[in-house]
């Protein structure tokens, strides 16, 4: 009997696993779902008509520098007015702010200095009269045969010394101070007057004063500063590594912030020569015109300079389209197909904006509608 059920058990065996087999249905292969580019937009009909295209280049292109600067005096209509001699102030006619003009007297005072040099000036003078009428009467002499040729060189030599020393006893009297006519004066009449003026050369507004009655005082020490306000400097630093844009001639504006930043247009009329070692900066200046009297010496200021042009990237500003803190510009992967491209902005002047990175010269890319192509990106990528 065994024989027979074992074989009878494996054919049932089998049966069931071929029911079992049947009943699997074979594995479908599934194929991946195209991934859609988010950056990616294909321009319709009515997209294409309000796009624009052009193309990347390289352009010569002026950037506008800022650089922190100030008002300054204008060095050239200013004078620093100081004692031509050592003396002691006896009076101060000026005061701060007043408005001067060249020959008002400022202060007084007086010198023994002074006083010496006059008395040396009045016997020099003296002597030269003495020997001038000495050769006079010499030449009478030689000419009536009394005295000989050398008798009279020596009396003309004596009064050339003597003009001599009399001419540069009234160049010191100049020096100290003194006006021609109040030489002339002292000559005629032989009076000694050892108190002196000081006088402006300039007009102007007295700006500084640095001095107090009784006060001894010496050619070395500014007394006055009188300033011809009705132009002033503006001066800036420019760092070093850029010095090299910018040269005499070219347009600045300037910026004033105690005036509601009202800007005021110049043109640099200096750049300096040398680099200062302490700030690593080279110094440029404008002239500029202060009829009203607003611009004050120190204000501060802010020096827009437009620089010298240098072959950079350049596209127009409206090609730029600014999304979720990227700058983004669409080129042209093919017809009516376009991409968004992050790239790094540089300088932006008159509507052109320069390229620092991401794209390259000849690249075409949309120039106006970009913002219409950013709405349509957005709205598929939110899908």
């Amino acid at each position: 009997m065994m024989p027979r059920i074992l074989p009878l058990a494996a054919l049932m065996t089998l049966c069931f696993s071929l029911v079992a087999c049947g009943d699997k249905k074979p594995t479908e292969t599934a194929e991946p779902a195209q991934k859609t580019d988010p950056n990616l937009v294909i321009a319709d009909e009515a997209m294409r008509s309000r796009l624009k295209i052009g193309v990347v280049e390289l352009a010569p292109f002026s950037e506008v520098l800022r650089v922190p600067g100030l008002i300054d005096f204008d060095q050239q209509r200013m004078a620093r007015l100081s004692a031509p001699v050592t003396g002691r102030v006896t009076d101060i006619s000026a005061t701060i702010g007043q408005a001067v003009k060249p020959g008002d007297v400022l202060a007084r005072l007086h010198s023994t200095e002074l006083g010496s040099a006059q008395l040396a000036f009045l016997k020099a003078r003296a002597q030269s009269q003495l020997q001038a009428e000495n050769q006079e009467r010499a030449r009478l002499l030689f000419a009536a045969d009394v005295i000989g040729k050398a008798e009279l060189q020596r009396r003309e030599n004596e009064y050339a010394i003597a003009a001599a020393e009399a001419r540069g006893a009234s160049d010191q009297l100049r020096v100290l101070g003194m006006s021609a006519g109040s030489i002339a004066q002292m000559s005629k009449n032989g009076e000694i007057n050892s108190t002196l003026p000081i006088v402006s050369t300039l007009r102007g507004a007295l700006v500084e004063f640095k001095v107090a009655p009784g006060q001894v005082v010496q050619p070395t020490d500014t007394l006055f500063t009188v300033a011809d306000l009705s132009r002033v400097w503006a001066v800036a630093d420019v760092p070093e590594q850029q010095a090299d844009l910018v040269a005499v001639g070219q347009l600045v504006d300037i910026e004033i912030p105690a005036l509601g930043n009202r800007k005021i247009a110049g043109e640099l009329i200096q750049v300096g020569q040398i680099v200062d070692p302490a700030t690593r900066t080279v110094k440029v200046r404008t002239a500029l015109d202060n009829q009203d009297g607003r611009l004050k010496p120190a204000m501060l200021a802010t020096m827009l300079i437009t620089s010298r042009p240098t072959e950079q990237l350049v596209i127009p500003a409206s090609a730029v389209v600014r999304f979720e803190n990227e700058d983004l510009v669409f080129v042209e992967t093919k017809e009516n197909q376009y991409r968004a491209t992050q790239v790094q902005l540089g300088q932006s002047h008159n509507g052109i904006r320069t390229i620092v990175s991401g794209l390259k010269a000849g690249d075409r890319i949309v120039t106006d509608g970009a913002f219409h192509l950013n709405n349509q990106r957005t709205g598929i990528a939110q899908e």
